[in-house]
């Protein structure tokens, strides 16, 4: 690889997120809002994705129950791709695309909030995992690519969707984890005080 393509990478990623920042800002500070909103009434956060969404989402729960960038109270915050008893259990038993869905009935509650990354919008365990939070009467927020694929016709205005527009994975990913960032920020401040500029 060259040094030229190396930077490229660098050069692409850090353009886009200087384009999407004002048009993604909105929906990320509505998302922080429903997640301060549930975690100051006592209720959590799940969230579901693969692969690298996956790791995004045990990042983000890592970041809530030990700490962001300041000391405090552990959050209550679960990644669901974390159990492997159960992924595959859950899997063998019934079939991948309820992984996450299982797991959702079994630890979501009315008033928590699934955070549900997918840069396609298209993985069938993901939808699944929105359409079983709809139906406990949980809060969804979505982080999706592009058009987001299905999960934008399920959400209710009361979901928050965040899409990145752009179609390629790589650079889908790092908004994601920036995102992820922010929202652990936005959380932390809207808590516990702080710099909210």
């Amino acid at each position: 690889m060259s040094k030229q393509r190396i930077i490229n990478h660098f050069n692409e990623s850090a353009e886009l997120k200087i384009q999407v920042a004002a048009e993604l800002a909105q929906p990320i500070e509505q998302a922080i809002e429903l997640m301060f909103t549930a975690l100051s009434n006592g209720n959590r956060i799940l969230a579901c994705g693969n692969g690298g969404s996956a790791a995004f989402c045990q990042h983000f729960s890592a970041l809530l129950v030990g700490r962001f960038e300041r000391e405090r109270l552990p959050l209550p915050a679960m990644a669901l791709s974390t159990d492997s008893s159960i992924l595959t259990a859950v899997g063998n038993d019934y079939g991948f695309g309820d992984i996450f869905a299982k797991q959702v009935q079994a630890f979501g509650q009315a008033g928590d909030v699934l955070l549900a990354i997918s840069t396609s919008g298209a993985s069938a365990n993901v939808i699944a995992a929105v359409e079983a939070a709809l139906e406990r009467d949980m809060r969804v927020v979505a982080l999706t690519g592009a058009s987001g694929g299905n999960i934008p016709r399920l959400l209710t205005d009361a979901d928050v969707l965040i899409g990145v527009p752009y179609e390629r994975t790589a650079r889908i990913q790092e908004i994601h984890l920036l995102i992820v960032n922010c929202l652990c920020d936005g959380i932390d401040v809207a808590l516990f005080g702080g710099d909210s500029e």
